[in-house]
């Protein structure tokens, strides 16, 4: 976790290596696809609508009075991926910032940004409650809510709630404003994994309950799903599928069981638990909702709603929480059992009172989930990925946004489905006017606002913004998100298990019975190392479990998939239908429309980097255990340091059975295998396909029964993990293909891994908390035991950072911190821009190299040294790190065309608009 990112020292020791640099895509614009969480927002007074524009890190404002279309008055820079906007007041607004770990504080006479507030990793919603009044702030990645004065938030440290969940990201308040609700993105469906795949023998983890004969199943491996046989049958001809792991759900009675009704809840919290790895009394809490006392900031939690937690709103006036989301099947084996039904899109409504009865609604009524496929007027009437709810005043009416759907469902306060209205594309937020007769919808995807006249449920108007976005992500996007379009029962899409690009945190077991073998022939089979495997098999088509896998930077990372059976995105078409259930694939158009954006999907910052993108060499470990191989199990592990454990990783240390190095699969800095081989001599590239698809290392030793499987990536594992040492996790699944080990640690205690101590398993956890980033060194041709690998396409630790001067003499602290950013910006890491109101102009500014700022009129250049003397209230300037590269665009040429944007305002063009200057 990253603790508030700006309070870490400004002058970090430089231990960046020159190594690998970083593979940034898309030119101008960097895409890290980020959620809204609550975008949209009115002033108290009704007459302002606030929207944040996150592709253009802007706050939007516009005019709302009478009932005239909304009229933007104001479009002012905050900081990177702007996610939600809250209103203090009618003079100010709080806009949460995803990638700077920070909330802008805008004053909306000046429409300035007055002051900037650090947070902990990826903040995600703000709200006020409480007397006197407390800002408290969601931040995802660390799993906690930061509590401030909301008067004179920098005044003192946040008070730090730590929350037993995943992804706390949507925020409520009470009618009474003495309670805040936090909804939970992954809060998970309490399934989890039973080992049954490993292949490493006696005293390997986690065990192989599933084979265990006094299972419920008699030790069968894979157990059937439909009584004693399999459904669909197996194929005849087809080889005897590998022993693999078992998904398990546990249901309302508090039993866990597969989806054959076998019982395995002695082996995963009875008196079996061992067997699987666990402790006795082990559960998952599965919080999907933590109500926080804004008085004593004592928590309670609510569960069994769903495992996506999108979006919440408290009903007006019986103050009951409803929150809308999705619920997967993942329990269900097979592809063809799941077709087009993999998902619900849900509400849950939670009565304060008595939140251990929450009651669930499926907003899709209109489906009975018997048949994957529907008529597309049916599938026109679903809700898919719900991301917003708002309540009328009087409580009869909620408005519910489908981003998937490009919709939005109306229902009653029973639930009941009243109507939907189609709005522009991907819309997330929404409210309400002041007289409840106008809807206001941000549509995400279209870059536009769409009015909805609430008598008639007819978009009356639809108002467009400026959007930087290339056209990559502009057409490709609805292929990974529209329900309606790739979709049998328009409810569900890629999206629905990829959300926002990433995964679910859950495991799905999508093999098929009845489905073909395939063989890897023309694979990158070992990268040419006999180390490296000589055994491959052919790909079973019963797989067992597999985790959800990110989205972010695959294309050129191929073959897809755990195992590596897709030769590349091409090869996911079939799924448009045996998967989703819709009637085709997409055409080769629309394929290479996906491709090219799915190319645009970067990595954030590493929270665990240095402010310069080095390695730390002290990283806090809580929530890591010992695992027992070097002493007592269920310890703190101690700090681990990240750079020491890049030394474990690398030559000449060969951690993997005194046979290899860790970095000879995993090379740096992705952690994929090679996409070249070894020849004898050399390390060659390997040929490129048919469809430009790249060939990277498969290996045949990994110790599971899937034999062949490609080299995974390791740039989100900060991100994955359960915990089986303990009796509570807040997630069921871990690390490996199937999740079923659940840390890092437990996977580098196997004996199979020369460590020596804890202490050198915890240098290795840190640098694996701390892997994306790039920089790391790379390896050579020549060198078998470390052979080069592919560029990473991530961001530099530093972007996002920000720092907001209030007067003309920066304090010691702040000095420190523009220098060390200056210093990153003269060396190319970065780029660096100032934005703020000089003599009543909205100004930009960007760092060009040598102690000089290009201003946003041509002709004009200012020195750092000065530059930060023309800070003063009301006339604050924000410095904020970007992405090399994008630092014109964002600083002083919104819209790329060539003409500065101070330069086009002087000349009565439009900045935000390339046809215009």
């Amino acid at each position: 976790m990253r603790v508030i990112r700006l309070a870490m020292a400004a002058l970090l020791p430089c231990l960046v290596s020159s190594g690998s640099a970083l593979a940034q895509t898309g030119g101008t614009f960097v895409n890290w696809e980020h959620p809204h969480v609550h975008p949209l927002e009115l002033t108290p007074d009704g007459t302002r609508l606030l929207a944040v524009n996150t592709a253009d890190n802007r706050l939007l404002v516009f005019t709302v009075s009478g009932s005239g279309d909304p009229v933007l008055t104001a479009s002012l820079p905050v900081g990177l991926d702007p996610v939600s906007v809250r209103a203090r007041s009618n003079t100010e607004a709080w806009v949460v910032n995803h990638v700077s770990d920070s909330i802008s504080i805008v004053d909306l006479t000046t429409f300035n940004v007055k002051a900037t507030v650090p947070t902990d990793d990826e903040p995600a919603d703000v709200v006020f409650a409480g007397t006197p009044r407390k800002a408290f702030v969601s931040c995802s990645q660390a799993n906690t809510v930061l509590v401030m004065d909301a008067a004179n938030p920098l005044a003192a440290t946040p008070t730090r709630i730590p929350l037993q969940g995943e992804e706390p990201r949507a925020l409520a308040v009470d009618p009474s404003s003495s309670r805040v609700y936090v909804a939970f993105f992954e809060s998970g469906n309490r399934s989890t994994v039973l080992g049954g795949g490993n292949a490493m023998g006696p005293g390997a983890f986690p065990p192989n309950v599933v084979s265990n004969s006094v299972g419920p199943h008699g030790g069968a491996n894979p157990p059937p799903n439909a009584g004693s046989a399999f459904q669909p049958p197996m194929k005849p001809g087809n080889p005897t599928p590998p022993p693999v792991s078992l998904i398990v759900k546990k249901g309302a009675l508090g039993r866990w069981k597969d989806d054959n009704g076998g019982d395995w809840t002695a082996f995963v919290s009875g008196s079996n638990a061992a067997l699987s790895g666990r402790p006795v009394g082990w559960d998952l809490p599965d919080n999907d909702l933590a109500s926080i006392d804004a008085a004593t900031l004592g928590v309670t939690y609510a569960s069994g709603l769903m495992a996506h937690d999108m979006a919440l709103a408290v009903h007006p006036t019986s103050g009951r929480i409803t929150v809308v989301g999705t619920d997967a099947t993942n329990e269900v084996r097979f592809e063809p059992n799941l077709q087009g039904r993999f998902l619900r899109v849900l509400a849950a409504t939670v009565d304060p009172a008595n939140p251990t009865a929450p009651n669930r609604f499926d907003l899709n009524p209109h489906l009975t989930y018997t048949t994957a496929t529907v008529p597309q007027a049916v599938r026109d009437l679903s809700l898919g990925d719900p991301r917003g709810i708002a309540w009328n005043a009087a409580g009869t009416r909620a408005y519910i946004t489908g981003m998937g759907s490009n919709s939005v469902a109306v229902v009653d306060a029973t639930g009941a489905r009243v109507t939907q209205l189609t709005v522009g594309e991907g819309p997330t937020g929404v409210v309400l006017d002041a007289t409840g007769a106008r809807l206001f919808v941000l549509d995400k995807f279209a870059a536009a606002l769409s009015v909805v006249n609430t008598t008639t449920n007819l978009e009356v108007a639809r108002v467009p913004f400026f959007d930087p976005s290339p056209l990559a992500i502009k057409q490709g996007r609805k292929h990974l998100y529209d329900t309606h379009k790739t979709s049998g029962l328009g409810h569900i899409a890629c999206a629905s298990c990829h959300l926002d690009a990433r995964t679910d945190g859950l495991a799905w077991d999508l093999g098929d019975p009845a489905g073909d073998m395939k063989s890897p022939t023309g694979q990158n089979l070992g990268m040419g190392l006999v180390a490296l495997g000589t055994s491959f098999q052919d790909w079973h088509a019963m797989k067992g479990p597999m985790t959800t896998q990110t989205l972010q930077d695959i294309i050129g990372k191929e073959p897809l998939h755990w195992r590596g059976d897709r030769e590349g995105i091409e090869a996911f078409n079939p799924a448009f239908q045996s998967l989703n259930g819709d009637d085709a694939q997409l055409t080769a158009v629309e394929m290479q429309q996906f491709e090219d954006f799915l190319a645009t999907l970067t990595f954030p910052p590493n929270p665990y980097r240095n402010l310069d993108n080095s390695l730390p060499t002290r990283v806090a470990l809580p929530g890591h255990f010992t695992t027992g191989r070097f002493g007592p199990a269920g310890l703190p592990l101690p700090d681990g340091n990240a750079v020491r454990g890049l030394n474990l990783f690398r030559p000449p240390r060969l951690l993997d059975n005194n046979l290899a190095a860790c970095s000879t699969c995993h090379t740096l800095p992705t952690g994929l295998g090679a996409d070249m081989s070894w020849n004898g001599s050399r390390y060659v590239p390997f040929p490129v396909g048919p469809n430009g698809e790249h060939h990277l290392g498969l290996v045949s030793m990994d110790g599971f029964t899937n034999v062949t499987m490609k080299v995974p990536q390791l740039r989100n594992l900060y991100e994955k993990g359960m915990n089986l040492t303990q009796t509570r996790s807040t997630s069921g699944f871990g690390v490996i293909h199937d999740g079923s080990v659940d840390t890092l640690e437990r996977f580098f205690s196997e004996p199979v891994f020369a460590f020596q101590s804890d202490q050198e398993l915890a240098d290795v956890v840190a640098f694996m908390l701390a892997f994306s980033g790039s920089e790391l060194p790379t390896g050579s041709t020549t060198t078998p035991m470390e052979p080069p690998g592919p560029a990473s396409q991530d961001t530099h630790a530093a972007v996002g950072q920000q720092l907001t001067l209030t007067t003309s003499s920066p304090t010691a602290a702040q000095l420190a911190r523009l220098s060390a950013v200056l210093t990153l910006a003269d060396a190319g890491k970065v780029g660096l821009v100032v934005k703020g109101r000089q003599g009543g102009q909205a100004r930009g500014y960007t760092y060009v190299g040598g102690g000089t700022f290009q201003s946003d009129r041509a002709a004009q250049t200012v020195s750092a040294s000065l530059l930060r003397t023309l800070a003063a209230p009301g006339s604050e300037l924000t410095y904020t790190v970007v992405p090399r590269g994008t630092e014109r665009r964002i600083g002083i040429d919104r819209d790329e065309d060539g003409a500065f944007d101070q330069d086009e305002l002087d000349h009565g063009t439009r900045p935000d608009d390339p046809a215009s200057h």
